[in-house]
Parts: C-alpha cells; structure tokens; sequence
C-alpha cells in the first residue's frame, strides 16, 4: 500500500497535497496496490482527496496537530504506516516535508530519496527514482532497496488529475507526542506561496528602489502570480524574506517565471532553472540571465513592465 501524507495547513487541503496523492496513486497503480491518504489536526475538505486517487482517507482529529511539531508528525504517520502495512510513503518536498522525512525514514527503517520529479520505475522489490542534483545541473537516478521506501515530491513536478470522486473519511487513533509548545503563528494570507505558484514574477536590485515596485505587483496581479525576489534584495530589506527564490532561498517549478532587472547569478539560477519557461527583462545585453532565458527582452524595465501589463489587459479584457 502506498500512504501519502497530505499536508492541510490552517485546515485546508492545498495543491501540493493533490499533486502528491495523484503521485501515489500513480505510484501505486505501477506496484499493483492502494493508495491511502492522511490528514493530521482540523481538515475541512479532506474527502476531496479521493477525487484525485486516494482509495480512503485517514483522519487523526488530535487538534494538537493544527500546530506543527516535526516529532509529534512524523511519529503519528509512521504508526499509520505501520498499522496499514505501506511499504511506500509519499510527503510534499515542503518545509513540512523536508522537516520530518528524515525522522519518518529512521522510525520506519526506509530508503529516502528527497525532491523527486518523476514516477518511480518498478525493478522486483526495489523503486528507481530521478531527482536534480548539482543545482539542476544533472539528473540522478536512484535505486531504493528497503522494504519501505519514503519519498518526497518536488512541488509542480506531477499536474494533480481528477481520477475518482470524494471519499468518506475514517478516523484513526494516535496522539501528538512532540515537545514543542507553540505559543503564536504568523502567516501570509491571500497568496499562492511560491513552491506551489504556477506563474511567479520576481524582481532584483534592477529596481533601484522598493519605491518602485508597484510594477512589479501589478503585473503579478495582472497575471494572478505570486511575487519574488532575489538575495541582495531581502538582504536590503526591499522585500520579505519568504519571497527569496534562489539556492540559499526558495526553490521553485513554476510554469511561467519573469526575471525582471535580475542579472542571473549562478546562486540564483540554481533556484530558478526547473522553471518550465523563463522571461527575462534587463536592460543589460550580456546579462548571464539571457542564456538561461527562453524569452529575452532588453530594455529599461521602467518602460517594458507598465507597457507589458497594460498589454495583458488588453488582452485579458478581449478573451
């Protein structure tokens, strides 16, 4: 049995958590088995995970998982495991999921791969998985032999497919045994965040001035994009920190990435470079960022961004 942990932050099932059940429902059609969902603490909408290939849905009602503790998750999702039989575990490659697939792969004595991007292929007993290494300079494959595998999935690397229909959910004992006390969360609210965005818009020190990045969300709101940035950036202060998308910020997949006044620094790159189609706006010609780019415009960004937005619609507001 395949178990896919769907994630459901402040009670709600998100994108990520449909693309990882399409990936284990995927997977475990290729093993000749079930795929399982859980959910952990207040869920609204859990059911729906059905829709996208989960057999049945687990529910653990324990409110003390609507704030996330790493240990207290990843022990109650290794007794489910344990208790169901999985012999594949499927996390989203989300902070959540980067925080407790180690631990889940101690608990549960499996082979981890972490990122993957692709399904597996079925070799006897073992799984072959591929993920980016080098900063998306190569592809790895890897060969995972345990008798339970846990893996994590890249966010945009499988397109969620509505395969079934609602499920009901089943309640499921275990209890949150973790030592953190969470005391207050802070959260961004009305954005799609940035690993599951599908258009971003992201902007550097080509700005000159935060003052100025007024075109930078209009076009993002043109577009319905979330918005980004680079590291000298939030260095500054310019923006926020969870908007820095690079190797030692945020990594993303999305469909549709606008480098605006971003001159492409390796580091940056590094982040970027799974993107699926990239536009890049500099008024530099020999900016590295062009040779990444598979749509270039040079020009001043102060004069191509209003003129692009006002564009779109035009264009929005005839389709």
């Amino acid at each position: 049995m395949v178990l896919v942990f769907a994630e459901s932050p402040r009670g709600v099932i998100k994108k990520s958590a449909f693309e990882a059940v399409t990936y284990g429902k995927k997977t475990a059609d290729l093993l000749g088995t079930s795929c399982v969902a859980l959910t952990l603490g207040s869920v609204k909408n859990a059911g729906e995970l059905g829709v996208y290939g989960a057999s049945k849905v687990l529910h653990i009602a324990d409110a003390a998982f609507d704030h996330f503790d790493s240990q207290a998750v990843a022990a109650a999702i290794a007794a489910v495991a344990q208790q169901q039989g999985a012999t594949v575990v499927v996390l989203s490659h989300s902070s959540t999921g980067k925080s407790i697939a180690g631990r889940l792969s101690i608990r549960l004595n499996a082979g981890l791969v972490s990122g993957v991007n692709s399904l597996p292929t079925v070799n006897g007993a073992s799984l072959h998985v591929k993920k980016t290494v080098f900063s998306g300079k190569a592809i790895a494959e890897y060969e995972i032999n345990s008798t339970v595998k846990v893996l994590s999935l890249m966010g945009n690397a499988v397109k969620p497919e509505a395969t079934g229909a609602a499920v009901t959910v089943e309640n499921v004992a275990a209890t949150a045994q973790g030592r953190i006390r969470v005391k207050e969360v802070k959260t961004q609210e009305g954005i799609v965040p940035l690993p599951e965005a599908e258009i971003v818009v992201s902007a550097g020190r080509g700005m000159k001035d935060p003052a100025n990045w007024g075109i930078v969300e209009d076009l993002a709101t043109t577009l319905q994009a979330t918005t980004a940035c680079s590291r000298p950036v939030a260095d500054s202060h310019w923006r926020p920190h969870h908007e820095h998308v690079g190797q030692t910020g945020i990594a993303i997949r999305p469909n549709l990435y606008i480098a605006i006044g971003i001159s492409g620094a390796i580091q940056h790159l590094a982040g970027v470079n799974n993107s699926k189609v990239i536009v890049v706006i500099n008024k530099d010609p020999e900016a590295p960022f062009f040779k990444a780019a598979d749509y270039g415009v040079v020009g001043d960004l102060f004069d191509i961004v209003p003129r692009l937005n006002t564009s779109l619609q035009k264009f929005k507001a005839a389709h």
